[in-house]
């Protein structure tokens, strides 16, 4: 039985070959930030990318770059890694890639295939949410603006809730408030 053992795919290699891959696939998409590969692949790539991007954040000094430098393969792409994505996702709390599954299988052997790519980019096939903090930080600033300006800013909370349209009796059909 396969119990609390790491649930981690096998992609039909041996670890270090899966190992190998891997490393070659985030080196890829660090590199154009988009790749298209086979949905299992990508499931697995998208663990350890993110991990990647985590070293950016919490190792900014040369012990991130070691630590991102035993996964990468090129310079060019730690350099990226530091300089351009690590920034990018400063204020974002995870959930730095998207895995989208194409609808066309391969052709050669009809396996499913999937294009995943980092979030918040320029050319990005859909847009991601915008993180929490990046709202707050937005919205702090745009209160700084208008009270600089001399506008009064407006708490547009409680005019939103009133528009909100909640189900009634009559839109119920069935007696009972609520959505039934």
């Amino acid at each position: 039985m396969r119990k609390r053992l790491a649930q981690y795919r096998k992609l039909g290699r041996t670890p270090e070959h899966k190992w190998a891959m891997l490393r070659n696939m985030v080196t890829s998409l660090i590199k154009y930030e988009r790749i298209v590969t086979t949905v299992p692949k990508a499931k697995e790539l998208r663990h350890l990318a993110d991990k990647v991007i985590g070293y950016t954040k919490r190792h900014t000094t040369i012990h991130g770059k070691q630590m991102a430098m035993k996964i990468v393969r090129e310079k060019p792409a730690v350099t990226k890694l530091f300089e351009v994505l690590g920034p990018r996702y400063e204020d974002r709390d995870g959930g730095y890639t998207r895995v989208m599954k194409l609808s066309r299988p391969r052709a050669g052997d009809n396996a499913p295939m999937a294009t995943i790519e980092y979030v918040d980019r320029p050319g990005e096939i859909r847009a991601a949410r915008v993180p929490k903090k990046r709202k707050e930080k937005y919205f702090d600033n745009l209160r700084e603006v208008l009270e600089n300006a001399g506008i009064e800013p407006v708490d547009m909370t409680e005019e939103l809730k009133s528009k909100r349209r909640l189900p009634t009796e009559k839109q119920n059909g069935n007696g009972l408030a609520g959505w039934g």
